[in-house]
């Protein structure tokens, strides 16, 4: 039947002009499996779309200008692995790029040959301003004129949808060109965007503002939030995961914002990243340390956890499986019982075997004097994207650090 079918649509034709449109078929047959090729692993993948949320005044420009200045300076992730050397592009709808993008760049390391801002459109022999809307082909040609492009930051995201954010069909049919960019490019896409007021505890991915399909046509979802004053850890913000189609959706680092004055432009100060140590929980968990703090409820949580924490650990050593296994059954979740680890010093160390063999426990700590506690926490792990120690240092005699 399927034969017959064709000769009876060509014989409608004489000279090819009436033949209905084609769709090109690709045989699986014929399709090579190829690994997904990440720019952060786990974190940017080249050739995807992503989005990073979060409430205003967490910074997240300052995150993305951070994250493309490492690739430009082939400099560290926050989770310590190296970045491959690339471009990055970057169209601002809200920040200027003298006073505000560029000196934060620089203030992260970046190496400023490999930035290119999106400027404005000349066509007809005259200028006009950038329309992420409509001019993404003219971009993505002039793009691979640059080469090398491994990032693209659209500042916000929802300037590239000429209707109405809230409506699922238009947003996707916004975001497409976007998406189709990032694909021929095989850059990373990264999308600034907000958190919805009034949506706190809510799975990130929905509070994103606008439609769903935001968070939907990603395949990775960051987000970021401010943790309050009175966090066990104290103050500063978490940059984590929370969703991801293509690798762990789970995760995170502390970070916090530095004030500076660039070196090379007295006068000029600016803000920088941070980053700091690495977290674990899903971003429901992380976003809701920062979110808990005014509802007693929350502190009573925390509370909770301390107390049978302390209780199960009392009479000696635990397993670490036994632990999350006790806690969790206790109605406990787990990222609240690491904050009361932190809380209560629990050392987790591994006895006995060799490699992997051994098995991880949970101890109390000596009892120890609160004052020479606290004195013994000063030093702080954060380091810059660049290699540069962010703790108090000592004096280097021999192979030891003396303070």
């Amino acid at each position: 039947m399927g034969s017959a079918l064709l000769e009876k649509l060509d014989a409608l034709a004489t000279d090819g002009s009436n033949l209905p449109a084609s769709v090109e078929l690709l045989n699986g047959a014929d399709i090579k499996p190829e690994p997904i090729r990440w720019v952060w692993p786990g974190w940017l993948a080249a050739g995807k779309f992503h989005v990073l949320a979060g409430a205003p005044g967490t910074g997240k420009t300052s995150i993305a200008l951070a994250l493309a200045a490492t690739i430009t300076a082939g400099g560290r992730w926050p989770d310590g692995t190296r970045a491959a050397f690339g471009n990055v592009m970057i169209w601002s709808g809200e920040d200027d790029a003298a006073d505000t993008l560029a000196p934060r760049l620089i203030a992260s390391g970046a190496d400023m040959s490999r930035v290119f801002f999106v400027g404005s459109v000349r066509e007809a022999g005259e200028s006009r301003p950038f329309d992420p809307s409509s001019d993404l082909e003219t971009l993505t040609r002039a793009a691979a004129k640059i080469g090398d492009v491994s990032l693209l930051i659209a500042d916000p995201v929802v300037s590239a949808v000429a209707g109405d954010s809230h409506k699922n069909t238009e947003v996707r049919r916004g975001l497409q060109p976007l998406v189709d960019l990032g694909a021929r490019l095989r850059c990373a896409v990264l999308g600034i965007s907000h958190f919805t007021k009034g949506t706190a505890g809510r799975d990130p991915v929905e509070r994103v503002t606008g439609s769903i399909a935001f968070g939907a046509l990603a395949r990775v979802v960051l987000a970021a939030a401010k943790l309050p004053d009175d966090h066990p850890d104290g103050p500063g913000r978490i940059f984590c995961r929370s969703k991801s189609n293509i690798g762990p959706d789970d995760g995170g680092f502390r970070y916090d914002l530095r004030q500076s004055e660039l070196e090379a432009h007295p006068g000029i100060f600016t803000s920088s990243v941070l980053w700091g140590d690495a977290m674990e929980g899903s971003a429901r968990e992380l976003l809701g340390q920062a979110e808990q703090s005014a509802d007693p409820a929350a502190r009573s949580e925390l509370d909770d956890a301390l107390e049978f924490l302390e209780n199960l650990l009392s009479d000696g050593p635990v397993p670490s499986k036994i632990v999350r296994a006790d806690c969790e059954g206790a109605g406990h979740s787990w990222a609240t019982v690491r904050r009361a680890q932190k809380v209560l010093g629990v050392e987790a160390t591994r006895d006995g075997g060799i490699g992997n063999a051994g098995k991880w426990t949970w101890r109390l700590p000596p009892k120890t004097p609160k004052a020479l506690k606290e004195n013994l926490t000063c030093s702080q792990k954060s380091v810059s994207m660049l290699e540069k120690s962010e703790h108090l240092r000592g004096e280097i005699i021999g192979d030891a650090e003396v303070f």
